[in-house]
């Protein structure tokens, strides 16, 4: 994850922020002359550009990697579901579903520059359509009956009709094109990683005997 974090991702995030300069931020304004209001702190700290975001970039997909592994195994382990060589592949699936794409459908993958509803707002809303989507799909793999099937797309849709937060203007810094080619590319590189990750934990877990959580 860290090599396309830093080979195709990082680059388009590195030409987005060039829309946040002072004189981008100058020049952008909505379609009735009033200037958008997209905030920068500029004092906040980032790492610097090279050797040192390089490094952070790697570390930080490291951990995420890491973490999201410990959460599929956890929950393996709490279902009573062992992730297996056989089956390793389709526990990384699920988990792209449910950590990944069911969430992107209403929070795309955003660049600096695109404006974006509240944070804790958008973290509980991410948060949601997790555990929807992850109760849907226990439901589908272990609940045979055809009213269980209705009950779990009923579950997955729930947090798209109830919506994602949205920010209060539209107006983006960054031109359409790069960002839906941002957002195709994050949302393949976490397939990628989940994939990764399932099979990975299929190989190297012990395979034991698991009673299903009652």
């Amino acid at each position: 994850m860290g090599v396309m974090q830093h080979v195709r991702l990082t680059p388009i995030i590195m030409q987005a922020e060039t829309f946040e300069t002072p004189e981008a931020l100058a020049a952008h304004t909505h379609d009735a002359g009033t200037p958008a209001e997209h905030h920068h702190d500029e004092n906040a700290w980032m790492p610097a550009n090279g050797l040192e975001r390089t490094v952070f970039t790697f570390s930080a997909s490291m951990l995420a990697g890491a973490g999201f592994a410990g959460v599929l195994a956890g929950v393996a382990f709490l279902l009573g579901l062992p992730i297996t060589k056989q089956n390793g592949w389709i526990w990384g699936l699920c988990g792209f579903i449910a950590f990944s794409l069911a969430p992107s459908a209403g929070l795309p993958p955003e660049l600096p520059g695109m404006p974006a509803a509240d944070v804790t707002m958008r973290q509980l809303w991410w948060l949601f359509t997790v555990v929807s989507t992850g109760a849907a799909l226990w439901m589908l793999a272990t609940r045979k009956q055809y009213f269980m099937a209705g009950l779990a797309f009923a579950i997955a849709i729930l947090p798209h009709v109830i919506g994602a937060p949205q920010a209060a203007e539209h107006a983006s810094l960054v031109p359409a094109p790069l960002a839906v080619h941002f957002a195709g590319l994050v949302i393949g590189a976490n397939a990628v990683m989940w994939l990764i990750i399932g099979t990975l934990l299929g190989r190297f877990l012990p395979q034991q005997d698991l009673e299903p959580m009652t």
